[in-house]
């Protein structure tokens, strides 16, 4: 079983950098949380075969960004992935969610899988369409939100986690997995699996080692929402006379 796990490294948003706006440059990055359950499963499927992981560098200035996503990669190497294929390319950055999927995607197909895993979605920008996007690029069926899956024969047993209950479904491989928290626990690496993490390949592709182009990318800014406090403080009165007073005062504002 040959499996890919899309690993994001994504902004830490416990750690944002923030003034008029969120200060990409300044934020660290992280592995996305949920996308540690993806690698966690991928590694338990792999077997005796070979589990990788594809990555995009969203974020700039590219250069600084690179050796950041090197060192977060290390953690995912150390959970149990063999290698780890790092697209950096200046067309990706802010790059529309189609133009990752379509540079992910064919970073599968140079490399081949029969599995692709990801997380339901990433903490910073937590939209959930990249396995969808990658599914469609590769012309593979995909099942989404699964707590918990199975190989049998060829094709994957998942249950899936909706809103109100759990569904099982069946697909032929090759197919695009998304994970939720809740298949798995993943691991801590030891000590020696950090050790040996470091002499594991990450391997660095631009859109020109993979044949493809891509269009423009997009515009946009972050900035944080301002919430003002209207520091109004009810001093006077009994108990039910303050009660009555912050009653009003919501009323108000519209609260209640």
């Amino acid at each position: 079983m040959k499996v890919a796990v899309l690993v994001k490294t994504a902004l830490d948003t416990g750690q944002l950098r923030v003034r008029d706006t969120v200060v990409i440059e300044e934020t660290p990055f992280k592995i996305s949380d949920i996308d540690r359950n993806a690698i966690e499963e991928a590694v338990k499927l792999k077997g005796q075969d070979k589990a990788y992981g594809v990555t995009v560098v969203k974020w700039g200035p590219l250069q600084k960004k690179i050796q950041e996503a090197e060192n977060v990669l290390r953690e995912a190497l150390a959970m149990g992935l063999d290698e780890v294929y790092l697209v950096v390319d200046e067309k990706l950055l802010n790059a529309s969610h189609t133009a990752t999927a379509k540079a992910i995607a064919a970073v599968i197909k140079k490399v081949g899988a029969d599995i692709v895993l990801a997380g339901e979605a990433t903490v910073d920008n937590f939209t959930g369409q990249i396995p969808a996007r990658v599914a469609a690029e590769l012309g593979w069926p995909v099942v989404t939100y699964v707590r918990e899956l199975k190989i049998e024969g060829g094709r994957v047993v998942a249950k899936r986690d909706l809103e109100d209950h759990v569904e099982v479904v069946e697909a032929p491989l090759p197919v695009v997995v998304s994970v939720t928290r809740e298949i798995n626990q993943p691991r801590i690496p030891t000590l020696l699996a950090i050790r040996a993490a470091m002499k594991k390949p990450i391997n660095k592709l631009t859109l020109a080692d993979l044949g493809i182009d891509i269009t423009p990318k997009i515009s946009a800014s972050y900035r944080p929402l301002v919430i003002q406090r209207k520091k109004i403080i009810i001093k006077d009165g009994t108990p039910e006379e303050k009660a009555e007073k912050l009653i009003q005062y919501l009323r108000q504002e519209g609260v209640i």
